[in-house]
């Protein structure tokens, strides 16, 4: 944490004076410790209190210039290796999640270009609220961090989940990020593929799967912010590119395999995130079946394996796959990796809940040729996909 600058936001909970306990031990590990406060956290807590302890000027209005040489929320939002909003209430949850900056904590949450990460702290039932989840869910997917709150007794009567995180386990959620390498494949090429496939039955109809692509998307961000050059082969999917990536768009597994081998020359790293179909019709009628009889029978031929084609013709290049299972995970997962000649497999359960197709969450487990390497709980595809970057790059080093 030395020499590390840290934006700390306060707002108006009664938790704020535990953020006081938080820019002690920072600054006393050695850490650049700047404030912001709400109106609101001003109430609870004096800002003397936080100046003192950091040893630097407290912000609280945007209009309040004390260097008439810079723009203050704009300094403080450059100055920032890290921001942190603890105690983090559901208002400046919202406002951030929609994007509005209203005081000097939104504006310069909003100008950062720092990971930010909250601390929530508030009642449980306004905390359960379908909009604040919703809202914390909108955040994490586009990479904010949390700290989740603990349970047990609130200032406001009620039991249960909604108190401010133990100052421990916010600090390490602090010294975790602070210890990231943003460059960490800085100068790496990093191929990505990403969605599903379409086998065409005729011009209406295809074969397909369930794969959303976000797993893959977050994968190809991820991959950007850790310094890669990023290609992204992607099936038909609605989601946006992340900025920075290069899209590939391809529709069939025969399109994405052209793909694939065109890049692979060039790449370091291979990540195969696709739901790739196994099979594909033998033949495609030009014109729409017509509906007749009850039953219908379909001859299937199997596709070209992308990532065993990958494994055989790699010439030093990482090669990342992925096994969506639904029994005996591991084996399977082991048996792929050593069969595709995979330098790391990552695995899910696919019939466990938050770890199915389509959704916004993920529950890993990371083999290589030894074994385990890492298990993930529940958590979103985004911050999975910034431990799988990380591992993947301790491993590229």
């Amino acid at each position: 944490m030395k020499g590390k600058r840290i934006v700390l936001g306060v707002t108006g909970g009664i938790a704020a004076y535990k953020a006081a306990g938080l820019v002690s031990q920072w600054t006393q590990r050695g850490a650049d410790v700047r404030v912001i406060m709400t109106q609101s956290a001003t109430r609870f807590i004096t800002p003397l209190t936080f100046q003192t302890l950091s040893r630097n000027h407290v912000a609280i209005d945007t209009f309040d210039e004390q260097d008439p040489a810079v723009v203050n929320h704009i300094d403080l939002a450059d100055h920032a290796d890290l921001f942190v909003i603890a105690p983090a209430t559901a208002n400046i949850i919202g406002k951030i999640a929609h994007g509005l900056g209203d005081d000097m904590l939104s504006t310069t949450v909003l100008a950062t270009q720092a990971p930010v990460l909250f601390a929530p702290a508030m009642n449980v039932h306004m905390y359960e609220h379908p909009i604040v989840r919703d809202n914390i869910h909108h955040l994490m997917q586009k990479g904010f961090r949390f700290v989740d709150p603990a349970s047990g007794q609130l200032a406001c009567g009620y039991v249960g989940k909604g108190r401010l995180a133990d100052p421990e386990a916010i600090t390490a959620a602090v010294e975790e990020i602070l210890q990231e390498a943003p460059g960490a494949l800085r100068g790496k090429r990093v191929v990505v593929t990403a969605g599903p496939t379409r086998e065409p039955l005729d011009p209406v109809r295809y074969l397909t799967n369930r794969s959303s692509g976000k797993m893959g998307y977050a994968l190809a961000e991820a991959a950007v912010r850790a310094g890669a050059e990023t290609v992204l082969v992607s099936g038909p999917v609605g989601l946006t590119v992340p900025a920075g990536v290069r899209r590939v768009d391809v529709t069939t597994a025969e399109e994405m395999f052209e793909a694939v081998m065109k890049e692979l020359p060039s790449s370091d790293i291979v990540i195969k995130a696709a739901a790739v179909a196994d099979y594909t019709p033998m033949q495609k009628a030009n014109r729409k079946i017509k509906k007749s009889g009850d039953q219908m029978a379909l001859e299937l031929k199997k596709t070209r394996d992308i990532a065993e084609e990958v494994g055989k013709r790699k010439d030093g290049q990482f090669l990342v796959g992925f096994a969506a299972e639904t029994d005996h995970v591991s084996d399977h997962a082991i048996d792929k990796l050593h069969r595709k000649r995979m330098d790391l497999v990552v695995a899910n359960d696919v019939s466990q809940a938050g770890a199915g197709f389509d959704g916004e969450t993920n529950i890993v487990t990371v083999y290589d040729d030894q074994g385990e390497v890492l298990r993930l709980p529940q958590m979103s595809k985004t911050e999975v996909a910034r431990r799988l970057m990380g591992l993947i790059g301790e491993r590229v080093r």
